[in-house]
């Protein structure tokens, strides 16, 4: 009978033992940290894996490590200029520090929230309507550097901020449509009479350079033919030269002729003389020289 109950007794503390061992056992994800709390004081950090607690008097917080996002809910924002305007934005930010992000914030999604509803409200605050449409890229690193500076004592690594809208009035959205529209129109026209300048410029250019090119070709002409009317007038001056000069080497000759032969009634020509020539006469007429 004692010996039974012995059994039964081992069999009790075993099935404990091995419930015990069973729910000291813990398993710790990739994308997680374990903070190991002995008697609800932190003890330490264990890393992903199997991990075994002291049953009773230990537990153990998982803190997921992923990059996470919270949206800032649209809120209404006066700017500089007293327009006010809808603006929303969305954080994403991972956790650094385990422990800090653990034990130093309470709720650190709405705390971040307050911050950047905050912080829009004194950023967009100091500008003005046009500024706030065109410097979304400054506003979201201000931010950025302002969250990431508050929350580094959390424990948290603000990684991006991104406004996601930032709403005029319908009134100022349809006078800035209206503006904008006449903007495009205005640069239309200036894009169309430049055009048309330019077409004109080109026209007239090319008018230019025809009229050029046609003065430059009958000039080019007129030097051809007025070269060929000198060269001419310098063949017919060389011709009538060579011409006049034999005929008056042949005239001359006939007057000094004329003066030798003026007193004799007879003339005693050579045959083959060019006076023959000169004179008309044949070679029947000439009576040739016996010697």
């Amino acid at each position: 009978m004692l010996g039974q109950l012995l059994t039964l007794l081992m069999v009790i503390l075993l099935f404990i033992a091995l419930v015990a061992l069973a729910r000291s056992a813990r398993v710790v994800s990739q994308y997680e940290k374990g903070l190991v709390l002995r008697l609800g004081r932190y003890r330490s950090t264990v890393s992903p894996g199997l991990t075994f607690l002291v049953p009773v008097i230990e537990d153990m917080l998982k803190v997921d490590m992923r990059e996470r996002v919270i949206n800032v809910e649209p809120q209404k924002v006066i700017t500089k200029d007293n327009v006010s305007v809808t603006v929303d934005a969305v954080i994403y930010y991972r956790i650094s520090d385990p422990v800090k992000a653990t034990f130093e914030v309470q709720n650190f999604g709405y705390a971040a929230t307050t911050l950047a509803q905050t912080n829009l409200r004194n950023l967009i605050g100091d500008k003005l309507l046009d500024e706030t449409l065109t410097a979304r890229d400054t506003i979201n690193a201000n931010l950025r550097n302002v969250l990431d500076e508050a929350t580094n004592t959390w424990g948290v690594k603000v990684t991006r901020v991104e406004v996601q809208k930032i709403d005029p009035p319908a009134d100022i959205t349809e006078a800035m449509s209206r503006q904008m529209k006449a903007e495009r129109d205005k640069r239309a026209n200036i894009l169309e009479a430049e055009g048309v300048k330019q077409a004109a410029i080109l026209q007239a250019e090319g008018v230019r350079q025809s009229e050029i090119l046609k003065a430059e070709g009958d000039a080019q002409a007129r030097i051809t033919r007025a070269t060929a009317e000198a060269k001419a007038i310098e063949m017919v001056s060389n011709a009538a030269e060579s011409f006049f000069k034999e005929r008056a080497e042949v005239s001359k000759r006939l007057d000094v002729l004329n003066v030798v032969l003026s007193q004799q009634t007879k003339f005693i020509i050579p045959t083959g003389s060019e006076l023959v020539n000169v004179l008309g006469l044949d070679d029947k007429a000439v009576v040739p020289i016996k010697r």
